[in-house]
């Protein structure tokens, strides 16, 4: 009878342990997601999340719980404002609203400058203190214009002036838990100095791209990932690392390490966040690289990956399918128009 107890328990076990491995990927949820570095977790993240027709208001696509919001921002050099729109670089078309509590998050007039959709992002997170870390990626259509007094230095200003102390700044990530910093943000994320998720709780971290319309510009020969490399170089030789408010991000998927395109070689240990279509990260290129060195790596058009699902309404599971697929590959931000799926959108997977 022992005998067969112990076959029986033998087959069981053993039938647990097969079960087990054709579960899902289990989220950061299960498995506890606040001790995870913010570097060694994948989350969800929402494209154009400031277009009215995604949401009525910004808040609405924060109330998802998405891990990343996008926003795109023009340079309007005669009145010195930063208007959020995709396609009109002389006025605001977007879902912003001038709110300094939460209930007015959800009314108002809307299309307001970018200071206005920061304040919105504040005073969500105010009311939602267990929320985060949330990245809010921004792209600069047509770059700065630090002649003409819009560069990196005033974008700093704005966003400090803003966003405050929710702010993850470079200088954070630079300074080593017993007292010092490190040299760059690259020597900071190799040693793993990313803080945890569950210390970056109520936190923001801002990373900027190159432009559309700047990067099609021929003219335009100072793009915005090179101009604000320059900016933290150039603050951290200074001694002011702490202005800088902002991590630049190398654009676009390629082999390799992508920052030999720089050609100043003293700014690419600035560089650590990455930024690219999610189809040609899994066309061969090695995505485990950025993975161990901890660099963060979004990937942009997720359901453009083979087999395509759609681009705004998957099925839930097609589209948790899709974001363990590319957590699996080394994603850190999955970018998606998924705006109806917030059981996706706040998912929180174990990278890799």
């Amino acid at each position: 009878m022992t005998a067969r107890r112990a076959l029986a328990g033998t087959i069981a076990t053993g039938l647990l342990a097969a079960a087990a491995a054709l579960l899902p990927v289990q989220s950061a949820a299960a498995s506890g997601p606040g001790e995870l570095p913010f570097g060694s977790a994948t989350t969800v993240g929402l494209h154009n999340t400031y277009d009215p027709a995604a949401f009525g208001y910004l808040a609405q696509g924060l109330d998802t719980g998405t891990g990343m919001i996008e926003l795109d921002a023009w340079t309007d050099t005669v009145t010195k404002e930063w208007k959020v729109s995709h396609s009109n670089p002389l006025g605001n078309a977007n879902n912003c609203v001038s709110a300094s509590t939460p209930a007015q998050l959800y009314t108002g007039g809307a299309n307001k400058n970018l200071e206005t959709c920061l304040d919105d992002v504040r005073v969500w997170l105010g009311a939602h203190p267990g929320a985060g870390p949330l990245v809010v990626k921004l792209e600069l259509k047509a770059g700065f214009a630090a002649n003409r007094g819009m560069g990196p230095a005033q974008l700093d200003s704005l966003i400090a002036g803003h966003l405050g102390s929710a702010v993850l700044r470079p200088a954070d990530l630079l300074a080593r838990p017993g007292g010092g910093s490190y040299a760059t943000a690259d020597d900071a994320v190799r040693a793993g100095n990313w803080p945890t998720r569950a210390s970056l709780a109520g936190r923001v971290l801002v990373y900027v791209i190159p432009g559309s319309l700047e990067e099609g510009n021929p003219f335009d020969t100072l793009h915005t990932d090179v101009e604000y490399g320059r900016h933290l170089r150039d603050l951290a030789a200074a001694g002011r690392i702490g202005d800088a408010q902002v991590f630049p991000a190398v654009h676009g998927a390629a082999a390799g390490d992508p920052r030999a395109k720089y050609s100043e070689t003293a700014i690419r240990p600035w560089f650590v966040v990455f930024d690219g279509d999610a189809a040609a990260y899994l066309g061969g290129i090695d995505t485990a690289w950025y993975d161990s060195r901890h660099y963060l790596l979004t990937m942009t058009d997720s359901q453009n990956v083979a087999p395509a699902i759609s681009a705004t309404d998957p099925t839930a599971d097609q589209a948790r399918g899709r974001t363990e697929q590319l957590a699996r590959a080394h994603a850190s931000i999955v970018s998606s128009d998924w705006r109806k799926l917030p059981a996706v959108q706040s998912l929180a997977l174990t990278r890799g």
